[in-house]
C-alpha cells in the first residue's frame, strides 16, 4: 500500500514498530532505521545498487532482522515543487517495492536532505571519503526524521 499522505500511511501503520528511511539513488540507497517508538532515526547503510531483485532483497533482509513496518521514500521533487524524472524513477521503485514488501509505504519531500546531511558531515570533519560512503544514509535518517517529527506532531493533535 503506497500513500502520498503521511496521514493515510499512519492510519494504515501499525501504531508502534520501527520504520525505515530509503534515499533512493541512481547508485545507491541510503538506509535509516527508526526506533520501535518512531523518535529517533539512525543511519544504518548505504545498498549499493545492482537491479532491482538483488536490491529488493537486501531491503527485505534488513525489514525481516529489524521488524521494520513502513518505509518511508524520499521524493526529490524540484525546488519548486514540481516532479520530473527523478521522481517518476522513485515512484516506480515504491510500486516494485510494494509487490514485494506487504507494508505502507509513504513518500517524504527530500529536498535539501542531502545538503543537510553534507553540511553535517561537514561540521563533524568527516573526510572526504568518509562523507561519499556515508552521505546516502545520512540523508535517509535525515528523511526519516523529518517524517517521524511530522508523525509525533500528528500524535498530538498538530
Amino acid at each position: 500500500m503506497i500513500f502520498d499522505d503521511i496521514q493515510e500511511f499512519v492510519e494504515h501503520a501499525e501504531a508502534m514498530g520501527p520504520l525505515m528511511g530509503l534515499d533512493f539513488g541512481d547508485k545507491t540507497i541510503g538506509v535509516a532505521v527508526s526506533d520501535g517508538m518512531r523518535s529517533v532515526a539512525s543511519p544504518l547503510e548505504t545498498v549499493r545498487r545492482k537491479k532491482f531483485t538483488l536490491d529488493a532483497a537486501r531491503l527485505q533482509e534488513i525489514i525481516a532482522h529489524r521488524n521494520i513496518v513502513g518505509i518511508v521514500l524520499g521524493l526529490p521533487r524540484n525546488m519548486d515543487g514540481s516532479e520530473g524524472p527523478r521522481c517518476q524513477k522513485t515512484r516506480a521503485f515504491a510500486r516494485n517495492l510494494d509487490r514485494l514488501a506487504p507494508m505502507p509505504i509513504t513518500y517524504w519531500d527530500e529536498r535539501l536532505s542531502t545538503v543537510a546531511a553534507e553540511r553535517a558531515l561537514l561540521e563533524a570533519d568527516a573526510s572526504r571519503a568518509r562523507r561519499a560512503e556515508v552521505i546516502d544514509n545520512i540523508a535517509a535518517s535525515y528523511i526519516l526524521q523529518g517524517a517521524l517529527d511530522r508523525l509525533a506532531h500528528l500524535r498530538t493533535g498538530g
